[in-house]
Protein backbone atom coordinates (compact mmCIF):
# COMPACT_ATOMS: atom_id res chain seq x y z
CA UNK A 1 0.00 0.00 0.00
CA UNK A 2 1.23 3.79 -0.99
CA UNK A 3 1.38 5.92 1.29
CA UNK A 4 -0.21 9.59 0.94
CA UNK A 5 3.16 10.76 0.37
CA UNK A 6 4.33 8.45 -2.33
CA UNK A 7 0.51 8.99 -4.13
CA UNK A 8 0.92 12.65 -4.27
CA UNK A 9 4.54 12.83 -5.70
CA UNK A 10 3.07 10.46 -8.33
CA UNK A 11 0.03 12.64 -8.71
CA UNK A 12 1.47 16.16 -8.63
CA UNK A 13 1.95 17.37 -12.49
CA UNK A 14 -1.62 16.14 -12.89
CA UNK A 15 -2.84 17.61 -9.64
CA UNK A 16 -1.18 21.20 -10.57
CA UNK A 17 -3.33 21.52 -14.16
CA UNK A 18 -6.45 20.36 -12.91
CA UNK A 19 -6.65 22.19 -9.02
CA UNK A 20 -4.49 25.15 -10.56
CA UNK A 21 -6.59 27.50 -8.69
CA UNK A 22 -7.95 27.62 -4.97
CA UNK A 23 -11.25 26.25 -4.32
CA UNK A 24 -10.99 28.53 -1.16
CA UNK A 25 -9.92 31.67 -3.18
CA UNK A 26 -13.52 33.89 -1.63
CA UNK A 27 -12.55 32.66 2.00
CA UNK A 28 -8.95 33.37 1.64
CA UNK A 29 -9.20 36.53 -0.11
CA UNK A 30 -11.16 37.82 3.19
CA UNK A 31 -8.91 36.11 5.38
CA UNK A 32 -6.00 38.42 3.63
CA UNK A 33 -8.50 41.47 4.22
CA UNK A 34 -9.13 40.39 7.93
CA UNK A 35 -5.06 39.65 9.14
CA UNK A 36 -3.89 42.85 6.43
CA UNK A 37 -0.10 41.54 6.62
CA UNK A 38 2.71 39.47 8.63
CA UNK A 39 4.24 36.29 8.23
CA UNK A 40 1.89 33.42 7.03
CA UNK A 41 2.70 29.38 7.01
CA UNK A 42 1.06 27.30 4.41
CA UNK A 43 0.68 23.77 5.96
CA UNK A 44 0.41 20.93 3.31
CA UNK A 45 1.11 23.83 0.15
CA UNK A 46 1.11 21.30 -2.36
CA UNK A 47 1.35 23.45 -5.74
CA UNK A 48 0.92 26.60 -3.83
CA UNK A 49 -2.70 27.57 -5.04
CA UNK A 50 -3.47 29.06 -1.36
CA UNK A 51 -0.53 31.56 -1.35
CA UNK A 52 -2.26 33.94 -4.10
CA UNK A 53 -4.46 36.00 -2.01
CA UNK A 54 -1.52 36.85 0.34
CA UNK A 55 1.18 37.17 -2.15
CA UNK A 56 1.41 41.02 -2.03
CA UNK A 57 1.21 41.53 1.66
CA UNK A 58 2.54 38.74 3.30
CA UNK A 59 5.87 37.19 3.95
CA UNK A 60 4.99 34.02 3.06
CA UNK A 61 6.59 30.31 4.16
CA UNK A 62 5.25 26.93 2.96
CA UNK A 63 5.48 22.89 4.44
CA UNK A 64 4.68 20.14 2.17
CA UNK A 65 5.83 16.62 2.61
CA UNK A 66 5.56 15.78 -1.52
CA UNK A 67 9.09 16.67 -2.80
CA UNK A 68 7.60 16.76 -6.22
CA UNK A 69 4.77 19.36 -5.58
CA UNK A 70 7.33 21.85 -3.82
CA UNK A 71 9.10 21.74 -6.97
CA UNK A 72 5.85 22.64 -8.83
CA UNK A 73 5.00 25.47 -5.77
CA UNK A 74 8.50 27.03 -7.03
CA UNK A 75 7.03 26.80 -10.43
CA UNK A 76 3.72 28.40 -9.50
CA UNK A 77 5.45 31.11 -7.50
CA UNK A 78 7.43 31.95 -10.10
CA UNK A 79 4.52 32.59 -12.79
CA UNK A 80 2.39 34.85 -10.26
CA UNK A 81 5.57 36.94 -9.29
CA UNK A 82 5.56 36.18 -5.71
CA UNK A 83 8.76 34.45 -3.00
CA UNK A 84 7.74 31.83 -0.58
CA UNK A 85 10.39 30.23 1.43
CA UNK A 86 9.30 26.84 1.24
CA UNK A 87 10.14 23.48 2.82
CA UNK A 88 9.87 19.47 2.90
CA UNK A 89 8.34 18.61 6.10
CA UNK A 90 5.17 16.42 7.82
CA UNK A 91 2.29 18.23 9.17
CA UNK A 92 3.21 16.41 12.55
CA UNK A 93 6.38 17.87 13.10
CA UNK A 94 7.05 21.45 11.95
CA UNK A 95 10.60 22.61 11.39
CA UNK A 96 9.97 26.36 13.33
CA UNK A 97 10.27 27.56 16.72
CA UNK A 98 7.79 28.15 18.81
CA UNK A 99 5.22 31.44 18.29
CA UNK A 100 6.79 32.44 15.08
CA UNK A 101 3.89 33.01 12.89
CA UNK A 102 1.51 35.59 12.70
CA UNK A 103 -1.20 33.57 10.82
CA UNK A 104 -1.69 30.09 9.30
CA UNK A 105 -3.48 28.09 6.56
CA UNK A 106 -4.24 24.28 6.79
CA UNK A 107 -6.40 24.05 2.98
CA UNK A 108 -7.49 19.98 3.20
CA UNK A 109 -4.91 18.93 5.06
CA UNK A 110 -5.20 17.48 8.17
CA UNK A 111 -8.43 15.02 6.58
CA UNK A 112 -5.05 12.93 4.73
CA UNK A 113 -3.44 12.57 7.95
CA UNK A 114 -3.94 8.88 9.29
CA UNK A 115 -4.25 8.06 12.85
CA UNK A 116 -6.19 9.65 15.79
CA UNK A 117 -2.61 10.49 17.59
CA UNK A 118 -1.16 12.21 14.53
CA UNK A 119 -3.95 14.37 13.81
CA UNK A 120 -3.29 15.79 17.39
CA UNK A 121 -0.32 16.33 16.60
CA UNK A 122 -1.28 18.30 13.41
CA UNK A 123 -3.21 20.41 14.95
CA UNK A 124 -0.81 21.05 18.51
CA UNK A 125 1.91 22.17 15.96
CA UNK A 126 -0.21 24.31 14.41
CA UNK A 127 -0.47 25.84 17.78
CA UNK A 128 2.81 25.61 18.53
CA UNK A 129 4.27 27.69 15.66
CA UNK A 130 1.74 30.63 16.20
CA UNK A 131 1.87 33.48 17.83
CA UNK A 132 0.20 34.25 20.89
CA UNK A 133 -3.00 36.12 19.68
CA UNK A 134 -2.37 34.43 16.44
CA UNK A 135 -5.00 32.84 13.67
CA UNK A 136 -5.72 29.93 11.98
CA UNK A 137 -8.00 29.09 9.09
CA UNK A 138 -8.43 25.29 8.52
CA UNK A 139 -10.79 22.85 6.08
CA UNK A 140 -10.99 19.01 6.21
CA UNK A 141 -13.95 16.82 4.16
CA UNK A 142 -17.28 16.34 6.30
CA UNK A 143 -18.29 12.76 6.66
CA UNK A 144 -21.98 13.97 6.47
CA UNK A 145 -21.75 15.48 2.77
CA UNK A 146 -24.16 13.03 0.68
CA UNK A 147 -21.62 11.40 -0.62
CA UNK A 148 -19.91 9.29 1.71
CA UNK A 149 -23.09 8.80 4.21
CA UNK A 150 -22.78 4.58 3.43
CA UNK A 151 -19.36 5.00 3.91
CA UNK A 152 -16.84 4.49 6.90
CA UNK A 153 -15.29 7.54 8.50
CA UNK A 154 -11.64 6.33 6.60
CA UNK A 155 -11.86 6.31 2.67
CA UNK A 156 -9.60 5.91 0.08
CA UNK A 157 -10.05 8.27 -3.00
CA UNK A 158 -8.96 7.67 -6.26
CA UNK A 159 -6.94 10.39 -8.93
CA UNK A 160 -6.11 9.14 -12.13
CA UNK A 161 -2.44 10.48 -13.44
CA UNK A 162 -1.94 9.08 -17.56
CA UNK A 163 -4.77 6.43 -16.90
CA UNK A 164 -3.30 4.69 -13.86
CA UNK A 165 -5.55 5.56 -10.32
CA UNK A 166 -3.57 6.58 -7.45
CA UNK A 167 -5.68 5.64 -3.82
CA UNK A 168 -5.20 8.66 -1.47
CA UNK A 169 -6.21 7.97 2.75
CA UNK A 170 -9.06 10.20 3.44
CA UNK A 171 -10.44 10.68 7.29
CA UNK A 172 -13.58 12.23 7.53
CA UNK A 173 -14.56 14.61 10.58
CA UNK A 174 -17.98 15.71 11.58
CA UNK A 175 -18.76 19.27 12.59
CA UNK A 176 -18.50 18.22 16.46
CA UNK A 177 -15.42 16.03 16.11
CA UNK A 178 -13.11 18.77 14.40
CA UNK A 179 -14.20 21.40 16.91
CA UNK A 180 -13.56 18.87 19.54
CA UNK A 181 -9.92 18.29 18.49
CA UNK A 182 -9.46 21.95 18.27
CA UNK A 183 -10.14 23.05 21.23
CA UNK A 184 -7.95 19.90 22.66
CA UNK A 185 -5.26 21.52 21.56
CA UNK A 186 -5.45 24.75 23.35
CA UNK A 187 -7.76 26.83 20.58
CA UNK A 188 -10.22 29.21 20.83
CA UNK A 189 -12.39 28.60 17.76
CA UNK A 190 -13.72 31.73 16.05
CA UNK A 191 -16.16 30.47 14.08
CA UNK A 192 -16.72 26.65 12.50
CA UNK A 193 -18.64 27.23 8.92
CA UNK A 194 -19.16 25.24 5.49
CA UNK A 195 -17.32 26.65 2.59
CA UNK A 196 -18.85 30.02 0.55
CA UNK A 197 -20.02 27.69 -2.31
CA UNK A 198 -22.17 25.69 0.22
CA UNK A 199 -25.78 27.22 -0.08
CA UNK A 200 -28.15 25.36 1.77
CA UNK A 201 -29.74 26.05 4.93
CA UNK A 202 -28.14 23.29 7.02
CA UNK A 203 -24.71 23.18 7.89
CA UNK A 204 -24.39 19.78 8.88
CA UNK A 205 -24.03 18.60 4.65
CA UNK A 206 -21.69 20.67 3.22
CA UNK A 207 -18.77 19.60 1.56
CA UNK A 208 -15.70 20.89 3.50
CA UNK A 209 -16.09 21.95 7.50
CA UNK A 210 -13.94 25.35 8.05
CA UNK A 211 -12.82 26.62 10.85
CA UNK A 212 -11.32 29.99 12.08
CA UNK A 213 -9.09 29.64 15.63
CA UNK A 214 -7.23 31.63 17.70
CA UNK A 215 -4.24 30.74 20.10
Amino acid sequence: MSTNRQVFDEIAESWYRFRHWSRFTSELQELANRWETGKLLNIGCAHGADFLPFKDNFELYGADFSFQMLGLARKYAAKFKFEAELVLADATYLPYSDDTFDCAIAVAVYHNIRGGKQRRMTISELKRVLKPGGEAFITVWNKWQPKFWLTGKQIEVPWKSKAVPYYRYYYLFSYPELSSLIKQAGFEIISLFPERSYKLPIKLFSRNICALVKK
